[in-house]
């Protein structure tokens, strides 16, 4: 093994040890994730409270030494060390700095970014590379359908205000307010909060919803369109890649046949 051979190993695409190592590091964030939720039971025995802290010790000796690997694997660590991953695996393992200075411990941030180990998950996944290809495709859509989401928020907010207001001065006091429920009417969620008790108020909201099941449903289609797009462009692609060595196989056959009949 090389230098050349640490990314692909710990990305989990080298033919030999990838999947193993990609493996163990996802099983390692998961467990890391159920060590953060534990930490908070306030039934924990100190004993198991002293086993989680060794554990996350462990969990940051593993993370800093892939993060340094990483770096001396890569052509140009600058580049990486500010890329997207390299931000995640910097913060995956900042959260030492509460084990290496005790004046830090009582920082809850530090302890929130622990969280970001969770995204290392998405590293080897070939479905969030679709999924970002399938963005790619249809970003200029999802913009016209981001700014017409907020223009009929907007609206909705108005007519919920022009129609509630007097009645209801306290609940729908100013359009931001009357946004509050244009966001959970369209959502469909309705938490209840603000609930209209007019006869205008109630027509314009059933209009409401009925849009935003609309605007909720047209952007999944597209999206959804986009990944079968994306799957089969990446399908064809495989397709081409296998045929390649085939026909050089083939010509080399061939003029292997030829330098024997000369």
């Amino acid at each position: 093994m090389n230098r050349t051979d640490i990314t692909p190993i710990l990305d989990g695409t080298h033919e030999a040890y990838g999947n193993g190592v990609a493996w163990t590091m996802n099983l390692l964030i998961i467990l890391s994730a159920i060590a953060i939720a534990m930490e908070t039971e306030p039934s924990l025995p100190a004993a198991m409270h002293l086993w989680l802290k060794r554990f996350e010790i462990l969990l940051l000796g593993i993370f800093t030494l892939e993060y340094l690997l990483r770096l001396f694997a890569a052509d140009r660590p600058l580049r990486y060390a500010l890329s997207f991953w390299g931000l995640v695996d910097l913060l995956t393992i900042l959260p030492a700095i509460a084990f290496l200075t005790p004046e830090w411990q009582a920082v809850r941030v530090l302890r929130l970014i622990r969280l970001v180990r969770l995204l290392k998950l998405f590293r080897s996944s070939r479905a969030l590379d679709r999924l970002a290809i399938a963005f790619q495709d249809v970003r200029g859509e999802l913009m016209v359908f981001g700014v017409t989401s907020g223009l009929v928020l907007y609206v909705a907010a108005v007519g919920i205000y022009l129609f509630e207001h007097e009645a209801q001065p306290a609940a729908f006091s100013s359009i931001p307010m009357s946004l509050w429920w244009a966001v959970a009417s369209f959502t469909t969620v309705g938490y209840g909060d603000l609930i209209p008790i007019t006869a205008g108020g109630r027509v314009f909201t059933t209009f409401v919803l009925f849009i935003g099941l609309g605007i909720i449903a047209v952007p999944a289609a597209i999206v959804t369109t986009a990944l079968l797009e994306a799957e089969t462009n990446i399908g064809k692609k495989k397709k081409k890649k296998s045929k390649k060595p085939k026909k050089t196989e083939a010509t080399d056959s061939k003029t292997a046949q030829s330098t024997k009949g000369d």
